[in-house]
């Protein structure tokens, strides 16, 4: 799908995608009463520390399986949860999920070289598909896990919790009310200073190029998506530069990403993204005035504040439930999904151009 540059983005509704699957439930009134069995693919810090216990909050889905290549895991699991012996699957068995009608959803929340893969299997098994950012390893691999979805009718959302947040709502709402005049620049950037040689035996897989390691991946994804909610327009190109200070521990993969959007009009949002410092912060400036987010992408809490005094400072009790409560009334009503699998494909077409400009020098035009 041909994605124009120019077009303005839908900002304030539901991401402009259209609703490709039908659910035998949806002429009963009560639909949105029924809750979403989600089998978690993947048990690792995120899904444990957050997704599942996000789940528990969550009113309309509930964990229901999971899906492991560590058996290890599975009774600690099983005796927090209640998930019955036939809800477990490994990898090898994850077929086999198909012939389960206790479960509609899979979470994929594994390293991002299995995104695609686990993707299409799961479409295939006939189950709706929620996947963690990055969506992929690149935009090729993107567009297949979007037709494979097509071609079940099972919907496809990406966890980008932040555009469920209502601070960054109100945030993403400016491209169109524009409080202080034209946009002229934003800045953007996340990261954290982390790993030392001990992550290398083993090797963590954030370490790893061919796992989705590197900052880009990880971190990188919440700048680049947020320069594009916030301008609500789509860049023309990109520019980047890599960095390793540390060569003995980022031997595979860049330790600082900066990356620079350009968008029509002369707007420009500079990026940062980096495994090396500590950064979490959205601002965009304005003709006649700035707002910002700070922190932007924080699990506690996303704060701002405008250059009119006016706060930004709703409270969400907890993001992913809020995240996945979203998806699942949006499958149980046939209604679009906030952020669905072409919204994590335009950015992985944007990284691989920033990958590019990075490896080889100079400006890259986003196709």
């Amino acid at each position: 799908m041909t994605i124009s540059t120019t077009r303005r983005r839908l900002l304030a509704g539901l991401g402009g995608a259209t609703a490709l699957w039908t659910l035998p439930w949806q002429a009963n009134s009560k639909a949105a009463e029924r809750k979403l069995g989600v089998a978690i693919v993947g048990l690792g810090g995120y899904a444990e520390g957050l997704i599942a216990p996000g789940l528990a909050r969550t009113r309309h889905c509930r964990l229901a399986g999971i899906v492991t290549g560590t058996p290890a895991k599975v009774p600690r699991w099983q005796q927090r949860y209640g998930i019955p012996d036939a809800n477990v699957y490994s990898y090898d068995s994850f077929d086999r999920i198909a012939d389960n009608p206790a479960i509609d959803v899979v979470y994929i929340i594994t390293p991002p070289h299995l995104h695609k893969t686990l993707a299409v299997r799961a479409a295939n098994a006939g189950k709706h598909v929620w996947c963690e950012k990055p969506m992929a390893m690149n935009a090729d691999e993107c567009q297949q896990m979007i037709q494979a979805c097509r071609r079940n009718k099972v919907a496809l959302a990406i966890g980008y919790r932040m555009q469920h947040e209502p601070n960054t709502r109100t945030l993403i709402g400016y491209a169109t009310a524009k409080p202080f005049g034209r946009l002229r620049q934003v800045r953007a950037e996340a990261g954290y200073a982390g790993y030392d040689a001990g992550d290398l035996q083993p090797r963590n897989w954030r370490l790893a190029r061919a796992f989705g390691g590197g900052p880009m991946y990880d971190m990188g994804t919440y700048p680049l998506n947020a320069a594009r909610y916030t301008v609500g327009t789509e860049p023309l190109a990109v520019s980047a530069r890599s960095r390793v200070d540390r060569a003995e521990i980022f031997d595979q993969v860049e330790e600082h990403m900066d990356f620079t959007l350009e968008f029509p009009d002369e707007v420009r949002a500079t990026c940062a993204t980096s495994f090396g410092r500590s950064m979490n912060q959205l601002r965009a400036t304005c003709a006649d005035g700035w707002y910002e987010l700070a922190p932007f992408q924080s699990y506690s809490g996303v704060r701002g504040q405008r250059s009119d005094g006016r706060r930004l400072e709703a409270v969400v009790e907890h993001q992913q439930a809020l995240q996945m409560d979203n998806d699942a009334l949006a499958i149980l009503r046939g209604m679009p999904l906030r952020v669905p699998g072409e919204e994590g494909a335009r950015d992985l077409r944007i990284m691989d151009a920033i990958f590019r400009s990075a490896a080889e020098g100079g400006r890259r035009i986003v196709l």
